[in-house]
C-alpha cells in the first residue's frame, strides 16, 4: 500500500462526496421536475458550463487510455487532439439551435426534439435505445480509470477486498447523483479539472528533466511510434485513415446523450457560443497528458521492478497511473489518482443521468404511462439513473475488460447513426420520418456488420471488404449509407404522396 497517495487520494474522495450531497441545495428549485433534476433548471451560466461540458467530454478514460494508446501504438493516440479541435466550429453552429427549440418546448433530451420535429415517436425511440446503449459501456470505461488507479494505490486486485473500493465510489455515484441530479457533477466538475489542470502541468514540467529532456525523449522512440502506421494490407495506396477517424470522432462526440445533457443544462445559446471558443484548452491540456504516453515509453516504466507488476495487470493503461508513482512524492501522487478517479465520477454522473432521461422520456411517458404525473417521471428517471450506472459496473465485475473497451469502440459508430435526424431536423422538414429511421436501421446494421468484419476489435479501424483494405472509419461509411437511404426514401415518399408532414415547431422556435 502506498499510505501517503492513500491518505491524500481518500481525503479528497471525501470532499467530492460532501460536494455531492450538498449540491442538492445549490440553486434549489423543485427537484420533483425533470428539468431541475436532470437538466439543473437550464440555469448553469458560463463558468460552470464550462466546467461541466469540459468535466463531460474529456473523461478519466480519457486520461488513461490516450497516455495508453500512445504508450502502446504511438503516434495515432494523438488522433483525440484534432476531433476535439474539429468538433467546436461544427457545434457552434448546430447545438445553440437545439438549446433554443428545446427551452420553449421543454425538451429535456434530443429525442425528444427529434420527436416533435417529425412527429414519429418511433423514430425517437430507435433514437433514445440507440444513446442508451452506448452509452452503458462508455460508463463502464469511467469506472476502469478508477480501477486502475486503485490498483495503484496497492489494493489487491480482484476478490472482494479488491473490488471493495469501486463498490463503494460506485455506491457514493449512485446516492449523489440520485439526490441531487445535475448539479452534483456540475459542481465536482470545478474541483476535477482544477485537479487535473494541476497534475498534467507538474507532470509536463518535471519529467522531462528527470527524463534528460524532450530531446532525449523523442530519440528513445522508435520511428514507427512517431509516425502515423500504414494499413497492413490497404489496396488503394493511403498511408492512414486518421483523418477520417479524427472527423468522425468529432461528428459524433457531441451527438452522445451525455454531451446533449451538459448543452441543454446552459443558461443560454449565447453561453454556449463563448463556452465553445474557449474549451479547445482543453485540447491543448489533451495534447499534454498525449505526450505521457512517449514519457513512459521512453522511461521504460513497464520493465521497472516496482511497477511491472502493475503492467502485468493492467497493460498500457498504467502509463500516465505509473509516471505519478514512479517519479513523484506519494501525496501529488495520490492528488493525482484522485483527479482521476474524480475525473471518473462527473462524467459516469452526466452519463447515467442522460441515460435516465432518454428512458424516462422516450420509452416509458411514450409508450408505457403516457400520462404520467410530474412527480412520477421524476421518480421513474432517478431509479432508471440507478439501474444504468449498476448496468455498467457489471461489464467490469463479470465481463473481460476488453469487451467494454470494444463495445466503447462500436458505440461511436452507433452514435453516428443518429446524427442525420438531428442536424437535418435544425435546419429543414423536408427529410420524412419514415425514411430517416429506413436510413438509421440500415446505417446502423452495415455499421456494425463492417465492424463484425474486424472482430469488434478495431471497430473504427479500415473497411475490410470483399478482399480489399479501405482505409477510412467504418463510422463514416455507415452515416453515408444511413444520409443516402433517407434521401432516396425521401423522395420516394414524397413521389408517391406518402411523406410525413407534422411538425410541432415553427421556424421561429429555432432563433435566439
Amino acid at each position: 500500500m502506498h499510505l501517503a497517495a492513500t491518505f491524500v487520494f481518500v481525503a479528497l474522495f471525501v470532499v467530492i462526496t460532501v460536494m455531492g450531497f450538498a449540491s442538492a441545495h445549490w440553486r434549489r428549485g423543485d427537484m420533483e421536475h425533470l428539468h431541475e433534476w436532470g437538466l439543473g433548471g437550464r440555469r448553469f451560466g458560463g463558468w460552470v458550463t464550462w466546467f461541466l461540458i469540459g468535466g463531460d467530454l474529456y473523461t478519466a478514460y480519457t486520461f488513461v487510455a490516450v497516455p495508453a494508446l500512445v504508450f502502446g501504438a504511438g503516434a495515432l493516440g494523438f488522433f483525440a487532439v484534432p476531433y476535439t479541435v474539429l468538433v467546436y466550429p461544427m457545434v457552434f453552429a448546430m447545438l445553440p439551435r437545439l438549446w433554443v427549440v428545446a427551452r420553449r418546448h421543454n425538451f429535456v433530451t434530443a429525442s425528444d426534439f427529434v420527436a416533435g420535429r417529425y412527429g414519429s415517436p418511433a423514430l425517437a425511440l430507435a433514437i433514445a435505445v440507440t444513446g442508451i446503449v452506448a452509452t452503458l459501456p462508455y460508463i463502464a470505461l469511467q469506472l476502469v480509470g478508477i480501477q486502475v488507479v486503485i490498483g495503484g494505490l496497492g489494493f489487491p486486485a480482484g476478490g472482494l477486498v479488491g473490488e471493495m473500493p469501486l463498490l463503494i465510489a460506485f455506491a457514493i455515484l449512485a446516492a449523489f447523483t440520485y439526490t441531487s441530479g445535475l448539479r452534483a457533477p456540475a459542481s465536482i466538475a470545478i474541483l476535477k479539472d482544477l485537479l487535473i489542470y494541476i497534475t498534467v502541468i507538474a507532470m509536463v514540467v518535471v519529467l522531462p528533466f528527470k527524463l534528460g529532456g524532450f530531446a532525449h525523449i523523442f530519440a528513445s522512440i522508435p520511428p514507427a511510434h512517431l509516425l502515423l502506421p500504414p494499413i497492413k494490407g490497404g489496396n488503394f495506396g493511403l498511408q492512414s485513415f486518421y483523418p477520417s477517424l479524427a472527423f468522425g470522432s468529432a461528428l459524433a462526440l457531441m451527438f452522445y446523450p451525455h454531451a446533449t445533457t451538459a448543452v441543454l443544462a446552459a443558461k443560454g445559446p449565447n453561453t454556449l457560443r463563448r463556452n465553445w471558443i474557449f474549451l479547445p484548452a482543453y485540447s491543448f491540456v489533451l495534447g499534454l497528458i498525449s505526450l505521457l504516453g512517449y514519457f513512459a515509453f521512453a522511461g521504460g516504466i513497464n520493465k521497472l521492478p516496482d511497477l511491472a507488476p502493475y503492467f502485468k495487470q493492467y497493460g498500457p493503461q498504467f502509463a500516465m497511473p505509473g509516471l505519478l508513482l514512479h517519479y513523484f512524492p506519494g501525496w501529488f501522487a495520490g492528488m493525482g489518482f484522485a483527479a482521476v478517479a474524480i475525473g471518473a465520477l462527473v462524467p459516469a454522473a452526466i452519463m447515467s443521468i442522460a441515460a435516465a432521461n432518454l428512458f424516462t422520456r422516450n420509452v416509458y411517458k411514450a409508450f408505457v404511462n403516457p400520462g404520467c404525473s410530474v412527480k412520477r417521471e421524476t421518480d421513474i428517471a432517478k431509479r432508471a439513473s440507478l439501474v444504468v450506472k449498476f448496468g455498467a459496473l457489471l461489464f467490469i465485475l463479470f465481463l473481460p475488460l476488453q469487451y467494454a473497451i470494444q463495445l466503447q469502440l462500436l458505440g461511436g459508430i452507433l452514435i453516428l447513426q443518429t446524427a442525420p435526424a438531428i442536424i437535418s431536423g435544425l435546419y429543414t422538414r423536408w427529410f420524412d420520418a419514415k425514411a430517416l429511421l429506413l436510413g438509421w436501421a440500415i446505417g446502423l446494421g452495415w455499421g456494425v456488420w463492417a465492424a463484425s468484419l474486424t472482430g469488434f476489435k478495431k471497430s473504427g479501424y479500415a473497411l475490410h471488404l470483399g478482399g480489399y483494405v479501405i482505409p477510412a472509419y467504418i463510422g463514416l461509411y455507415a452515416v453515408v449509407l444511413n444520409i443516402a437511404v433517407a434521401v432516396v426514401a425521401t423522395m420516394a415518399l414524397r413521389a408517391l404522396g406518402m411523406a410525413g408532414t407534422h411538425d410541432a415547431t415553427q421556424a421561429a422556435d429555432y432563433v435566439g
